[in-house]
């Protein structure tokens, strides 16, 4: 069995996950230049511009590609692996955002000034389309980029 330690030295986990943090620090500094103030929970929320799990799996089936080969059996797999990530960011999860939306908006309304002792829904939870884009060439240019660092 290999040494666990050496999964450190993966560079196409290492660029993916990197894609991923990034694309949590962006959304850190959206927040920032949009209202003006610092919230950390943006480092670990869901949702938002740009979409992590697209930074992740496209720089990792970007990683692959440019290690495998772009015509490879993994980096066919990866590519499939990340439709599915971001088809289900920006449809399955978006579209449960907004049902969270209309569940919260109904029993604000009948429950008005009584007391409800459920938490509230969490709203954003996926992706607009253009997100995931965003999310998506993120990842394809640090995984470009960070080829030529390890």
């Amino acid at each position: 069995m290999q040494d666990v330690g050496n999964i450190f030295q993966n560079q196409v986990l290492m660029v993916a996950v990197i894609a991923c943090f990034a694309a949590q620090g962006l959304k850190l500094v959206i927040e920032l230049i949009r209202n003006g103030k610092v919230n950390i929970k943006f480092l670990v929320t869901s949702g938002g511009m740009p979409s992590a799990h697209s930074a992740l799996v496209g720089a990792l089936a970007t990683g692959i590609g440019m290690e495998r080969g772009f015509d490879s059996l993994e980096f066919a797999i990866a590519s499939i692996f990340a439709v599915i990530v971001m088809y289900d960011a920006a449809g399955v999860r978006q579209a449960a955002g907004k049902q969270a939306r209309i569940l919260n908006q109904i029993i604000d309304e009948l429950y008005e000034g009584k007391d409800f002792n459920e938490e509230r829904l969490k709203e954003l939870l996926g992706h607009t389309p253009f997100q995931v884009l965003v999310g998506l060439v993120l990842g394809i240019v640090i995984s470009f980029f960070t080829e030529t660092a390890f």
